[in-house]
């Protein structure tokens, strides 16, 4: 059985696939499989793929017939995945060298089911480290302590799963696998039920991950009704948590996370598509009054003032901006 299993989704990075497989060659271990999942690419990326594979016994290729989106493709790469461990990389990022090695290493010493890191943001020439918001380093602490306070960034504000590796064991009997009903915000979504269905995890002052940011290509980047996925995402957050022992401790951050979500996209609606601007003002309104009234009104409270009398006005029926 492999130690670790990097599942990397491929889906039209036909620029950055080179610089990509590159990395993970940089990485290479006989204890590692990598598995490319081509999620039905139009340009080059696929020929790529293949004649890399082609030359590699660690690498396999899964490949979608039809264009299925980033979550569907890490579900195929965990469902075949054979590792004790498994991570992530999007097909535009990549590694520094050993990155994979220390990764492995430190999570080992640790005994714990995840390990968070840090990773490097990558604007052009310029690099900056981003730093998960973890209270202490390489100690092994309880994910569920990891979600609260609601007015401080806590880890579950941290939402890049590259950033990190997971033990096999989380993802058995189906678990653990993305939400592939969302197109974008799947990642927030699975932060939180990570937090929330783990026992232990860990931060690492590890930054060999690179995240290539701006990629016009990137889901970040577009302005159509996909964007609006935060909204289902964090309708099925609430409903976990309504469900979970311990929902008065986490819904205050979740509602007011979901609330800076929507101010968030209030504030640059003029970049949407038309269609996709009147969804969000309909939607974002609706999600209000789906929330947990006593727990909006007491985020309402506490927020900042611009974003409160915005929100209020949006849940009251009146003019939002």
């Amino acid at each position: 059985m492999p130690k670790l299993s990097v599942v990397v989704p491929m889906h039209n990075v036909e620029i950055f696939a080179e610089s990509t497989l590159r990395s993970l060659a940089n990485n290479a271990d006989p204890d590692f499989e990598f598995l490319l999942v081509d999620d039905c690419s139009t340009d080059a990326t696929s020929w790529m793929v293949d004649r890399w594979a082609e030359r590699r016994s660690d690498t396999r290729v899964i490949r979608h017939e039809t264009n299925r989106g980033i979550a569907q493709a890490r579900n195929s790469g965990i469902d075949a995945a054979r590792g004790e461990y498994v991570t992530f990389l999007d097909g535009d990022d990549w590694y520094g060298p050993g990155y994979l090695r220390e990764l492995v290493r430190d999570i080992d010493a640790l005994g714990c089911d995840f390990a968070r890191t840090d990773h490097v943001q990558a604007t052009g020439t310029e690099r900056v480290i981003k730093r998960p918001p973890a209270p202490v380093r390489n100690t092994v602490m309880d994910p569920r302590d990891g979600i609260a306070p609601p007015h401080v960034e806590t880890m579950v504000d941290y939402p890049f799963v590259w950033a990190g590796i997971y033990r096999r064991h989380l993802f058995d009997d189906g678990g653990m696998r993305f939400a592939t009903e969302l197109r974008t915000a799947e990642d927030r979504l699975w932060i939180w039920r990570l937090h929330l269905r783990a026992r232990s995890y860990a931060s690492l002052g590890l930054h060999g991950v690179f995240y290539r940011r701006g990629v016009a290509t990137s889901l970040t980047q577009i302005k159509d009704s996909r964007q609006l996925d935060f909204i289902p995402a964090y309708d099925m957050l609430l409903a976990d948590l309504l469900a979970d022992p311990e929902a008065e401790r986490f819904l205050p951050k979740a509602v007011r996370t979901y609330c800076a979500m929507i101010a968030f996209h209030l504030g640059k609606v003029d970049e949407y598509e038309s269609s996709a601007a009147q969804r969000l003002r309909r939607e974002a309104r609706d999600a209000l009054h789906r929330m947990p009234q006593h727990v909006l009104e007491e985020t309402l409270r506490n927020i900042d003032r611009t974003r409160g009398r915005l929100l209020g006005r949006l849940r009251d029926g009146r003019k939002a901006a």
